[in-house]
């Protein structure tokens, strides 16, 4: 028995749907354990390309997809996966836990008028509903995914929360005339189309604990979004980090084996939000293009720059990282040189550790080691196929984090992937 924890080191889009579905060959289950249907992972098989909003991504290959307590649902969405999955054949083996938090139409509408009410000063959130889900969740005001199997639960929470959301959205000028009666009904048809799907899950993955089975958690975005530790409020809602794998699922910390986490040769992000090693150059153009850095839940051009090794040492430290996988070394071919951001210089100091204050990260300057690019790494298969330089690259932030690397790819497909 094992249990892995997948964790992504910066703001997201570090290429965890690949490393996810390329270490789940040998597992059980597949765990969401945080986030909702902001979040996107995306898998390449072949010629086909697979994109997940909610569904993890182990599900494409035959194994048992947990939607844990952690998450927040939009039954919508998470139907629309499922349907399109079995267009293709695929019927998914899939587990969604009774006490998982429902995205709401009016968490939709709210996200939308507080972006907007924010102006100049908005998040950038995909306004997909996520925050005022949560946010109704530790309010004790929230729907769990249980509710939509009990008319009679459902229609008294409706009956409670509605107008409450009503005089809210007059705050911001919205016009809301959504009625209880037909919104009670199309959540309690949700409700019956995943009905066979929704179990005590937590009870479920102790019981496949005891049972010695094979697990892995998959977080849904990069630590720098967690909502304690990352660059706030330019953040999620939920708990990026490793400890959030255990209260999202319901597995005691006891049972964790490794914590994996996944860095990107370069860093990107999508929203607001301060981002040291941005490039509003030529080579942010290039990274960008030839990464394909555009969001796969909204389709936003992602904010492109050099990797941040303080960011991502921040997260190994916050998450307790045993190993990285590191993903799109073959983004930076052709380049000729590299850089990698060792510390910030700040009032004439050199800040070596990730500030909280938004007001320092505004005003610092990357202190950057630079190296000399290479030619080609998507044909390697083995480290030593790699060019000299692209290695040299490797063992620095290898000696850097003081972290082994162990997965390196160089591609989207599986079998562009290195293992050390």
């Amino acid at each position: 028995m094992s249990v892995r924890v997948v964790i992504g080191t910066q703001w997201g889009d570090e290429g965890k749907g690949k490393i996810v579905d390329y270490l789940c060959k040998d597992v059980d289950l597949v765990v969401r354990f945080q986030g909702g249907s902001n979040a996107g992972h995306t898998v390449k098989i072949g010629k086909k390309v697979y994109r997940f909003h909610l569904l993890p991504s182990g599900v494409i290959r035959g194994k048992i997809g947990v939607i844990a307590n952690g998450v927040v649902v939009d039954p919508e969405v998470l139907i629309d996966e499922i349907e399109r999955l079995r267009s293709e054949n695929i019927e998914p083996k899939l587990m969604v836990s009774d006490r998982a938090n429902v995205v709401m139409i009016y968490h939709k509408l709210l996200d939308g008028a507080e972006e907007e009410y924010l102006g100049r000063k908005r998040i950038g959130t995909t306004r997909r509903g996520i925050g005022p889900c949560y946010s109704d969740k530790v309010a004790r005001r929230g729907i769990r995914v249980g509710d939509l199997l009990d008319e009679d639960v459902l229609r008294e929470k409706m009956e409670l929360i509605l107008p409450v959301k009503r005089e809210l959205m007059k705050v911001y000028g919205v016009d809301f005339d959504l009625d209880i009666e037909d919104l009670t009904r199309r959540y309690l048809e949700y409700g019956e189309k995943i009905r066979e799907f929704v179990k005590d899950t937590s009870y479920e993955l102790n019981k496949a604990v005891r049972e010695g089975k094979e697990i892995l958690l998959e977080g849904a975005q990069g630590v720098m979004l967690d909502v304690d530790f990352g660059t706030y409020p330019y953040t999620t809602s939920s708990n990026t980090v490793a400890g959030n794998a255990c209260t999202g699922s319901g597995i005691s910390p006891r049972y964790i084996d490794e914590i994996i986490g996944v860095v990107k040769s370069y860093t990107t992000r999508v929203g607001g939000g301060p981002f040291p090693t941005e490039l509003r150059d030529d080579i942010g153009k290039h990274l960008q293009m030839k990464g394909g850095e555009f969001g796969t839940t909204t389709g936003r051009a992602r904010r492109c720059g050099w990797l941040d090794l303080v960011v991502v040492r921040h997260a190994c430290t916050i998450c307790g990282i045993d190993g990285l996988a590191l993903t799109k070394l073959d983004v930076l071919d052709g380049l000729r040189k590299v850089k990698i951001c060792v510390g910030y210089e700040y009032g004439g100091e050199v800040l070596d550790r990730f500030p909280s204050d938004l007001r320092i990260l505004e005003n610092l300057k990357p202190v950057y080691e630079e190296f000399d690019g290479w030619r080609m790494t998507k044909k390697a298969r083995t480290f030593e196929d790699l060019p000299k330089e692209a290695r040299d690259y490797v063992r620095f932030i290898e000696e850097f984090l003081e972290i082994p690397i162990n997965i390196i790819s160089v591609g989207a497909e599986r079998e562009e992937t290195i293992t050390l």
